[in-house]
Protein backbone atom coordinates (compact mmCIF):
# COMPACT_ATOMS: atom_id res chain seq x y z
CA UNK A 1 0.00 0.00 0.00
CA UNK A 2 1.55 3.30 -1.11
CA UNK A 3 0.56 6.45 0.74
CA UNK A 4 1.40 9.89 -0.59
CA UNK A 5 1.50 12.41 2.25
CA UNK A 6 1.65 16.19 2.51
CA UNK A 7 1.91 17.79 5.94
CA UNK A 8 -0.71 20.47 6.54
CA UNK A 9 0.09 21.56 10.07
CA UNK A 10 2.30 20.68 13.04
CA UNK A 11 2.10 22.16 16.52
CA UNK A 12 3.80 21.43 19.84
CA UNK A 13 2.43 22.74 23.13
CA UNK A 14 3.60 22.82 26.69
CA UNK A 15 6.73 24.07 28.41
CA UNK A 16 8.64 20.94 27.36
CA UNK A 17 6.60 19.96 24.27
CA UNK A 18 4.30 17.67 26.24
CA UNK A 19 1.60 17.76 23.54
CA UNK A 20 2.04 17.55 19.76
CA UNK A 21 -0.58 17.69 17.03
CA UNK A 22 0.01 17.01 13.33
CA UNK A 23 -2.40 16.97 10.38
CA UNK A 24 -1.44 15.40 7.06
CA UNK A 25 -3.23 15.18 3.72
CA UNK A 26 -3.00 11.54 2.58
CA UNK A 27 -3.68 9.91 -0.78
CA UNK A 28 -3.88 6.11 -0.68
CA UNK A 29 -2.84 4.98 -4.16
CA UNK A 30 -4.31 1.49 -3.69
CA UNK A 31 -7.80 2.45 -2.56
CA UNK A 32 -7.75 5.78 -4.46
CA UNK A 33 -8.91 7.63 -1.34
CA UNK A 34 -7.95 11.11 -0.20
CA UNK A 35 -8.30 12.03 3.47
CA UNK A 36 -6.80 13.97 6.37
CA UNK A 37 -4.91 12.09 9.06
CA UNK A 38 -4.57 13.69 12.48
CA UNK A 39 -1.95 12.42 14.91
CA UNK A 40 -1.87 13.58 18.51
CA UNK A 41 0.98 12.70 20.84
CA UNK A 42 0.88 13.43 24.57
CA UNK A 43 3.83 12.96 26.92
CA UNK A 44 2.73 11.71 30.32
CA UNK A 45 5.39 13.25 32.58
CA UNK A 46 3.85 11.69 35.70
CA UNK A 47 3.77 8.22 34.08
CA UNK A 48 7.52 7.86 33.66
CA UNK A 49 7.68 9.73 30.37
CA UNK A 50 5.30 7.46 28.46
CA UNK A 51 4.04 8.86 25.17
CA UNK A 52 0.41 8.29 24.19
CA UNK A 53 -0.27 8.41 20.41
CA UNK A 54 -3.69 8.70 18.84
CA UNK A 55 -4.25 8.70 15.08
CA UNK A 56 -7.55 9.36 13.32
CA UNK A 57 -8.44 9.54 9.64
CA UNK A 58 -11.22 11.87 8.53
CA UNK A 59 -12.92 12.95 5.37
CA UNK A 60 -11.63 16.25 3.95
CA UNK A 61 -15.06 17.86 4.28
CA UNK A 62 -15.31 16.80 7.94
CA UNK A 63 -11.86 18.23 8.61
CA UNK A 64 -12.78 21.56 7.03
CA UNK A 65 -16.05 21.70 9.03
CA UNK A 66 -14.21 21.50 12.35
CA UNK A 67 -14.42 24.65 14.44
CA UNK A 68 -11.95 27.43 13.85
CA UNK A 69 -9.55 28.15 11.03
CA UNK A 70 -6.22 26.58 11.94
CA UNK A 71 -3.02 26.77 9.94
CA UNK A 72 -3.86 23.26 8.70
CA UNK A 73 -7.23 24.43 7.37
CA UNK A 74 -5.62 27.38 5.61
CA UNK A 75 -2.94 25.16 4.01
CA UNK A 76 -5.55 22.68 2.77
CA UNK A 77 -7.64 25.51 1.28
CA UNK A 78 -4.49 26.89 -0.39
CA UNK A 79 -3.69 23.48 -1.93
CA UNK A 80 -7.27 23.00 -3.15
CA UNK A 81 -7.41 26.48 -4.70
CA UNK A 82 -4.06 25.92 -6.43
CA UNK A 83 -5.19 22.55 -7.75
CA UNK A 84 -8.48 23.82 -9.16
CA UNK A 85 -7.01 27.06 -10.53
CA UNK A 86 -4.29 25.06 -12.30
CA UNK A 87 -6.80 22.62 -13.77
CA UNK A 88 -9.20 25.33 -14.94
CA UNK A 89 -6.36 27.27 -16.59
CA UNK A 90 -5.19 24.10 -18.36
CA UNK A 91 -8.74 23.40 -19.56
CA UNK A 92 -9.10 26.97 -20.84
CA UNK A 93 -5.82 26.69 -22.76
CA UNK A 94 -6.93 23.38 -24.29
CA UNK A 95 -10.23 24.91 -25.37
CA UNK A 96 -8.45 27.92 -26.92
CA UNK A 97 -6.04 25.63 -28.78
CA UNK A 98 -8.81 23.42 -30.17
CA UNK A 99 -10.89 26.49 -31.16
CA UNK A 100 -7.92 28.01 -33.01
CA UNK A 101 -7.26 24.74 -34.84
CA UNK A 102 -10.88 24.41 -36.01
Amino acid sequence: MALLKRELHRQAKGPEATHADRCTLVFDTDSKSLYVEREVAHLEANAGGAVNYQTAAMDIADYLKQGGQTAGHRELWRLLRALFNENSESAERAEETSSAAG
